[in-house]
């Protein structure tokens, strides 16, 4: 083999063989990159253990279910109704939504409780936690109703509640359903041991996603439940402001039920009653009993001089007087008429002559019967005069153009002059023509004056459990204007209307001092003889051991004077 000079060749490594070509040259190998070192983990966030979303109480609405319509529950509400057997009237309100709270961003950071932090109960005045995203766009209403103080009734009363502020969001919590505390009507609760309402046969609401605890709005106080049948004794009558020309009590236009039937203490008459009465029923005395009517106690005389500090009164006949207190001149059921619908002439004139009257300064009613409700009558009067009447008759009034028309419903009162005016239940029923039967009240009134000298004017009535509850609401009545006629037959008339034994136990019930008889020897409305409730109030007045002087058995016409 050649070589070139200047060169040398490496001796061949053990084994080669010449004649094999050399292999081809190889490229150096790259280095090897260095090694990347792995990222961090991210610092795994403690998961805390699940807590258990705390009881919910009874008075918290359930969460919404996925799915439900995103409307949020109703506000629910109750009132307290005057003392009295139930009306029908509905209670209105009106309740400005709670506006949304702000529900947190999208770049706030959950964080979970820590081990300090101790879950504190809700304070009145702490703020309504936050609104999660994807709840109604408002939440439930919430208002408390300030009903009328008086005997529940199921009579209308208005209330306005003022819509609650929005909650101010707080430090950033993780996201939960803000519950919203509502009150539970008394008819759907039932109380619970911790004395909260509760639902009645509710549906248990499925286990709630883990939360931390929450506070929960204060729960509006539930009204106490409503009587169903005759409430208890009413408390003594509150005091009203007096003053002159100062009405108090009652707005003078209110919604009233269509019918107050459910006030009447016993049925009225069914086709079978009406039936016995078509074949045994007298409506007027035999021709003996109608002998006595010259006998009649009739004494017209000029009305006693009264001041503000007198208590007179004066009998017009039946169930009109001429009441003087407090420095008013006061008509109860005015009926100046010769002759009433239905009926035949009066049998004795009117005890006082409409033209010897002083001015008018108020008028009461006690319910709308011909021989109590006079049209003609009441003509004759100023349309200015204030007339006092029952609940569903101040439409009658303000249709003949009285512009002082004031209705009260069982135990409720104004005043007028510093005379305060009750209104106070009767057993009695109402009816004008033939499509209004009890469609208004019915009732008695209370008057007391400055010096708390007070009259009791029955108007229209039977016996019964009312009496004693007068009594015991306004106690020490001096004076007691009772019916003792148009009784017979007492299987037909015993229930709204007193004979004169009944009208002697209902004195001693309401606690009254004195006795005036009235509504009887002036219109002969039935079969008794027309002297015979005189005689018989007398013997039982006697009977039960009262004294003679504070039997006031009036004629007609005759007047008294409550010494002060």
């Amino acid at each position: 083999m050649r070589t070139q000079p200047g060169r040398s060749h490496p001796a061949p490594p053990p084994g080669h063989d010449p004649r094999t070509p050399p292999a081809p040259p190889t490229a150096p190998e790259a280095p090897a990159p260095a090694p990347v070192p792995d990222a961090p983990a991210p610092p795994t966030v403690p998961v805390p253990d699940a807590v258990t979303l705390p009881t919910v109480p009874d008075t918290v609405a359930p969460p919404t279910v996925p799915g439900d319509p995103p409307t949020a529950p109703a506000a629910r509400f109750t009132a307290t109704a005057p003392d009295s057997p139930l009306s029908r009237t509905p209670v209105t309100a009106i309740a400005a939504p709670i506006a949304p709270a702000t529900a947190p961003g999208p770049d706030d950071a959950a964080t979970a409780p820590g081990p300090d932090d101790a879950a504190t109960a809700p304070g009145p005045g702490d703020p309504a936690p936050s609104t999660v995203p994807g709840d109604p766009p408002t939440a439930p209403a919430r208002f408390k109703v300030a009903a009328p103080d008086g005997p529940p009734s199921r009579t209308p009363a208005s209330a306005t509640a003022a819509p609650i502020a929005p909650a101010t969001p707080t430090t950033p919590t993780t996201p939960v359903n803000p519950f919203v505390a509502l009150t539970v009507p008394t008819a759907l609760a039932t109380p619970t041991a911790s004395g909260a309402p509760a639902f009645a046969d509710a549906p248990t609401a499925p286990p709630a996603p883990t939360a931390p605890p929450l506070p929960v709005a204060t729960p509006v106080p539930v009204a106490p439940p409503l009587p169903t049948d005759t409430p208890p004794a009413p408390a003594p009558a509150p005091p009203l402001p007096s003053g002159p020309g100062t009405p108090t009590g009652p707005a003078p236009r209110r919604i009233w039920p269509r019918s107050f039937a459910d006030r009447l203490t016993a049925p009225l008459p069914g086709l079978r009653g009406l039936a016995r009465f078509a074949r045994e029923g007298a409506v007027r005395p035999r021709p003996e009993g109608l002998r006595d009517i010259p006998l009649l106690p009739f004494a017209p005389g000029p009305l006693p001089r009264a001041d503000a500090g007198t208590v007179a009164v004066t009998w017009a006949g039946h169930a009109s007087w001429v009441v003087r207190i407090g420095g008013l001149t006061v008509l109860t059921d005015p009926v100046w008429s010769r002759r009433i619908l239905g009926t035949p002439a009066r049998v004795t004139p009117v005890g006082v002559a409409w033209d010897a009257l002083p001015p008018v300064d108020a008028v009461v009613i006690s319910h709308n019967h011909y021989d109590h409700l006079d049209a003609a009558t009441l003509r004759r009067l100023p349309r200015h005069t204030p007339v006092l009447v029952p609940a569903g008759l101040g439409r009658w009034f303000r249709a003949r153009r009285f512009t002082r028309v004031s209705e009260l419903d069982w135990w409720e009162a104004t005043a007028i002059g510093g005379v305060r005016f009750d209104f106070v239940p009767a057993h009695h029923w109402s009816k004008r023509t033939l499509f209004d039967t009890c469609r208004s009240l019915w009732g008695g009134w209370v008057l007391t004056d400055a010096d708390g000298r007070r009259l009791y004017f029955a108007g229209d009535t039977g016996y019964g459990h009312w009496f004693s509850r007068i009594g015991r609401r306004y106690p020490g009545i001096d004076l007691a204007l009772l019916p003792i006629g148009a009784y017979d037959p007492r299987w037909w008339l015993r229930d709204v209307h007193c004979d004169p034994e009944e009208a002697v136990r209902a004195a001693q019930d309401l606690g009254a001092r004195r006795m005036a008889p009235m509504h009887w020897a002036t219109f002969v409305l039935s079969a008794e003889p027309v002297l015979e409730p005189l005689t018989r109030v007398r013997a039982a007045w006697r009977r039960a051991g009262l004294p003679r002087e504070n039997l006031w058995d009036l004629p007609i016409g005759a007047s008294r004077v409550l010494a002060g």
